[in-house]
């Protein structure tokens, strides 16, 4: 294996950084660590604005929490009224940029007047407190403004992203019985419609007897069939309402919003997450992690409909002050450089993003960004699953220009916001590396029996003390939310993810304990096959699945997208692909099988889904759901070529 080189944030960033110089991490760690309740009441008392204070920090009845009991705010309020009560109405909380290329400047005056008004008409059409909300829309400005009005009014919300199909919907409405559903006639994704408003119809006509209204935002403008008495435009439902209205005061632990995951198996797991808790956590992690300043651009680009983009662009940006970029399209419409046009357009300092993209970005070479002003820029940042350390480098070479530290999140929908990641102006970067664990989270790494491994080894990652953003259970499922998370090694949160830690403590997310191989006796992890493969000069991407095998277990099958312009014979670079890995790592890792493909299958939130590619390996055919596949033609494509 290659020496791990290490990246120390540079002298200026130490110098300007929320968190400067590990000795200031030290501390506000340990102080967290020596004292939980202390440390996150104050946090509490200052960083919210609470209509009644807090009685108590925490309860504790595992594994069910309890997080500032007694008090009494509003998450629309922290995230809008307080800001312009503070003399910042007129800073943009939203630079949109839709699709077409169309554009906005969102100021946090005019997001709140936006939000009164929905929440307004909302309240005239008899919702109350404790009601429920489907929220499923494309990326324009009215999404958080849907979101925050929920909020305001104390309706719990659920976001379903704009991609899933009516069953999905159809699943999530009925289960969470949603009596509201806010929608879009369409939305925009590579220059064509998607048809949002024939979703809903198609979902409400199997079923949900529990929705009286739907609301539709005229995004597309196209015609979309109208059923009197339940549908309403977004303008006629809010016509003549007020523009002020006031928050209403919400119990700490009021449910905010449940996000169903999408269920590979099984019935989709509706993840509740609370209010005052989780408002805190997303907060800090914003200020902690984005290291955010004042003058700052942020632009998280993910969707809203996944858990990244209610913590990461509604909740903590807003209510930390931020001014953030909604973009509505994909990242290569209407070509490859669309991300980087905006970053210039917008000056924008803080990107976060997911390993997915960075490594498309990859294949389409280097001439794009260096074509566009980066200097903006000062921060990078990754989500969504660990970032093999070549696509760091190319993120920190070509993207950073050398100069901004990388933060690689690890965090989970069951976490609600970011717990291990480098501090940027703290903590060095590994590439590949999470680093440590913000103030506040104690990981720790575990053998098969769930006892603690001091000092360096491998094992499964879990959080052995509750945080304040922690999912409170599962909606309408406690028993699942124990046997899923909580029993598996009793007394401590199972996060399902295997990792190690090395000789200076860092920790390094090996990907699912499902992903984790073993080949002959090796235990070896999907990351660091991936990783490897991904060093090679011709390799732009891998994923790397198990296999049965009689003879080692399990056997390595790889699935190979290749650089643009590469055209060497596929059957000598396979080899040398099987023999690189060899060298790399052992020849107990070198694959059985590499097969080329032009893509990989992706969800929409940009993950490797190798549930399909396991399929794919065993049996020449996908029998599984994939209703969440960005694009289903990949997986029709590898299943073809199978044939040949």
């Amino acid at each position: 294996m290659e020496e791990i080189a290490v990246f120390p944030p540079s002298a200026d960033f130490v110098s300007r950084a929320n968190i400067s110089g590990y000795a200031a991490y030290e501390e506000l760690y340990n102080r967290a660590a020596d004292d939980p309740e202390a440390f996150w009441g104050d946090l509490a008392g200052r960083e919210l604005a609470w209509f009644e204070k807090f009685r108590q920090v925490f309860e504790w009845q595992p594994p069910f929490a309890k997080w500032f009991t007694g008090g009494k705010l509003n998450a629309s309020y922290n995230c809008l009224d307080r800001h312009i009560e503070a003399g910042h109405g007129d800073r943009v909380a939203f630079h949109f940029v839709g699709e077409p290329g169309d554009t906005q400047a969102v100021t946090y005056r005019d997001l709140h007047r936006r939000v009164c008004r929905l929440t307004n008409a909302m309240k005239r059409a008899g919702y109350k407190p404790g009601d429920r909300a489907v929220i499923y829309m494309p990326m324009v400005p009215e999404l958080p403004v849907a979101l925050l009005a929920c909020a305001r009014l104390g309706v719990t919300h659920s976001v379903v992203f704009g991609g899933f199909s009516s069953e999905a919907l159809r699943f999530r409405i009925e289960d969470l019985e949603a009596s509201l559903v806010l929608t879009a006639d369409g939305g925009w994704r590579r220059g064509k419609e998607v048809h949002l408003k024939q979703t809903v119809d198609e979902a409400l006509s199997e079923g949900c007897a529990t929705v009286t209204n739907v609301v539709v935002f005229q995004r597309t403008k196209s015609e979309v069939p109208m059923q009197a008495g339940r549908d309403h435009y977004w303008t006629d439902f809010e016509a003549g309402v007020a523009d002020e209205c006031p928050a209403e005061p919400l119990d700490s632990e009021h449910p905010l919003y449940v996000l169903y995951t999408s269920g590979t198996t099984g019935k989709p797991k509706g993840v509740v997450h609370t209010t005052a808790g989780y408002l805190l956590q997303t907060t800090m992690t914003m200020k902690w992690v984005f290291d955010l300043r004042d003058g700052d651009t942020y632009w998280c680009a993910a969707d809203v409909g996944w858990v990244t983009g209610h913590s990461y662009i509604v909740y903590g940006p807003l209510c930390a002050g931020a001014t953030s970029v909604l973009y509505e399209g994909a990242p290569d419409y209407p070509q490859w450089d669309r991300w980087w046009e905006i970053i210039e357009r917008h000056k924008v300092s803080i990107l976060y993003t997911s390993p997915t993209a960075i490594r498309a970005f990859i294949r389409q070479g280097e001439e794009l960004p260096k074509s566009h002003d980066l200097s903006s820029l000062r921060l990078l940042g990754s989500v969504g699953e660990p970032i093999n350390p070549a696509a760091w480098h190319w993120y920190y070479r070509v993207i950073g220009g050398e100069r901004c530290p990388i933060v690689d999140t690890w965090w989970q929908t069951e976490t609600g916001c970011i717990m291990i990641s480098p501090l940027p102006g703290a903590i060095d970067c590994k590439p590949g590396s999470a680093t440590k664990p913000l103030p506040g989270i104690a990981a720790n790494i575990v053998n098969l029996d769930g006892h603690p491994l001091e000092g360096p080894g491998e094992g499964y990652l879990v959080i052995s003390r509750p945080w304040p953003a922690m999912a409170r259970t599962l909606w309408k499922d406690p028993e699942r939310y124990t046997s899923n998370y909580w029993s598996r090694i009793p007394g401590v949160y199972f996060s399902g993810d295997a990792a190690r830690r090395d000789e200076d403590g860092y920790i390094w997310v090996l990907g699912r304990v499902d992903d984790v191989m073993n080949v002959s006796g090796h235990r070896l992890s999907t990351m660091e096959l991936e990783s490897s493969l991904v060093r090679h000069e011709a390799v732009a991407e891998a994923a790397v699945i198990g296999t049965p095998d009689e003879l080692t277990g399990q056997a390595v099958v790889a699935f190979v997208t290749l650089k643009q312009g590469n055209t060497r014979d596929t059957t000598e670079l396979a080899n040398e692909l099987r023999a690189w890995v060899g060298k790399e790592i052992g020849s107990f890792a070198k694959p059985k099988e590499i097969r080329f493909a032009e893509a990989l299958p992706k969800t929409r939130s940009g993950k490797i889904m190798r549930r399909l590619l396991r399929e794919l390996a065993s049996t020449n055919q996908v029998l599984g759901d994939v209703t969440t596949l960005e694009d289903v033609n990949v997986v029709n494509r590898l299943v073809t070529q199978d044939e040949d």
